[in-house]
């Protein structure tokens, strides 16, 4: 049953060959099965279970609701009436919203399952799922391993098939990322093509949420699930959402596929540069034009990125102070000593070292040599795209430098994390779509993944081309071993 695609799972409901309460209940036992994975904070077992059971005897309810009835989970950085919502931070523990985020909202309303709530980096904030308050996330190809993040413990349940699709956020790479480190399809669509109310704020104007899933054909109906405007995000962009389903089969014989110079360097790890080598052929064989491009200023993205992201934070995330909700510390004497004590002892350390940068880069002192730098080089790089997109219709690029990073790697600092972030920080700072698809593994069996990226609000090409090279290949299709019981 989990090796269902969400279409197929969707069908078996409809023509009632399956149950949405056997289908539920199926990968509930997988969750359980697999706890050591410290993918899932909550399991909604009950909840669901009531879900599905509404579902199977209301059919008539699945009318224009192709995923009625299907499980998905939540990434704990979307705010539930069902549960808690921590984002994975002390600071929030035992938080419970009095809403669903519109995202939960519309999953709801097309009557899918909510499974629980998914584990993460505190905040959104990091690279490996290892600065979560509960525990970091394993990869289910090598425990060993991370699975990414700061959206680990969607990509580890969706990659050990503990969920059929998880949502996810995106404000730096946080989708694609962990679903290159575990070899699944994951996309980050345009910024305001999906509404950002009720999903905590890390960088308000780089966060996007996304899906998470097995497939660019699964990606895509959850995106005509979860695009479009919202009257409580005025970030939401008001233009029309396209079937993203309509034009995956589509030819890509003439597109044009650049590929820039920048990507292919020094610190791309050799089995990740061979193995996005190869899917280029692929491409080349089903017709496409390989161009070379240039995206000169890439050296900027990072610097730029982990100035603009935290004094977005600082400010995000003033509002955590113990006074309304959330962790409070029981020794404070004064009110100043509340703040500091519960800011100190709420907080991971990833979580006030980005704070710490965000406030000292907009102070009054630094702020013209730091912030008003970042966004003049945030402009530089937004060029660089939008003049690369006058001569192709998507970029491909390795999504990750490597793959899986080692858990508990004491030899990994900070800064060699935040620079691991190179080829996917660029496409948050341009407001640009983004898909992340599996290309085939390294010499320790570890996922690898390719990079498509395309013009603001065309996710139909990227999306075209992830479907055409998954036709033709079969690397979306595999998951671990130790998983297919």
């Amino acid at each position: 049953m989990h090796e269902h695609s969400l279409t197929e799972l969707s069908a078996a409901i409809k023509n009632k060959t399956l149950s949405s309460v056997e289908v539920t209940q199926h990968f509930l036992n997988r969750i359980h099965k697999h706890e050591n994975l410290n993918a899932f904070l909550e399991v909604h077992e009950q909840q669901a279970l009531k879900q599905a059971k509404w579902c199977d005897n209301n059919p008539e309810s699945s009318k224009d609701k192709p995923l009625f009835g299907v499980p998905i989970a939540h990434k704990d950085i979307f705010c539930t009436i069902d549960g808690h919502t921590t984002c994975a931070s002390k600071v929030l523990d035992k938080f419970q919203a009095n809403y669903d985020a519109t995202v939960v909202k519309k999953c709801a309303h097309a009557g899918m399952i909510n499974l629980g709530k998914l584990n993460m980096d505190e905040f959104a904030m990091g690279s490996t799922n290892e600065n979560s308050a509960y525990g970091p996330v394993a990869n289910p190809w090598n425990h060993e391993n991370c699975p990414g993040g700061s959206s680990g413990g969607s990509a580890s349940a969706v990659s050990a098939r503990l969920a059929p699709i998880a949502t996810g956020s995106d404000t730096g790479g946080s989708i694609r990322q962990p679903a290159s480190f575990t070899g699944i399809t994951g996309i980050k669509p345009t910024y305001g093509r999906i509404s950002r109310y009720g999903m905590i704020a890390f960088a308000s104007s780089l966060d996007q949420a996304g899906p998470m899933t097995t497939s660019v054909s699964d990606a895509a109906l959850m995106l005509n699930i979860m695009c479009g405007y919202d009257h409580n995000d005025t970030t939401t962009a008001q233009i029309a959402v396209p079937d993203f389903t309509k034009n995956l089969n589509n030819d890509i014989k003439g597109l044009t596929i650049g590929i820039p110079e920048e990507f292919f360097g020094d610190g791309l790890q050799e089995d990740c540069k061979l193995a996005v080598e190869k899917a280029i052929k692929t491409y080349q064989e089903l017709g496409a034009i390989i161009k070379p491009i240039h995206l000169p200023n890439l050296s900027f993205a990072i610097p730029t990125y982990y100035l603009l992201a935290p004094i977005e934070a600082a400010s995000n995330l003033a509002r955590y102070d113990g006074i309304h909700y959330g962790y409070r510390h029981k020794d404070a004497e004064s009110l100043e000593s509340l703040y500091q004590l519960s800011r100190e002892y709420g907080f991971g350390k990833e979580v006030k070292r980005r704070i710490l940068i965000g406030t000292f880069a907009s102070s009054t002192e630094y702020s013209a040599a730091y912030y008003k730098q970042a966004l003049i080089a945030k402009k530089i790089i937004t060029n660089d795209y939008k003049k690369a997109f006058t001569e192709v219709d998507a970029i491909l690029t390795p999504t990750t430098t490597s793959t899986a990073f080692k858990l508990n790697n004491k030899d990994q600092s900070p800064s060699s994390l935040y620079l691991s972030d190179i080829y996917t920080v660029s496409v948050n700072l341009a407001s640009l779509p983004a898909l992340s698809i599996p290309v085939g593994f390294d010499h320790k069996n570890l996922p690898i993944g390719m990079q498509l990226i395309s013009n603001r609000f065309n996710e139909q090409t990227i999306l075209q081309l992830g479907h055409a090279y998954q036709r033709a290949t079969q690397w979306h299709t595999m998951y671990p071993e130790l998983y297919k019981g």
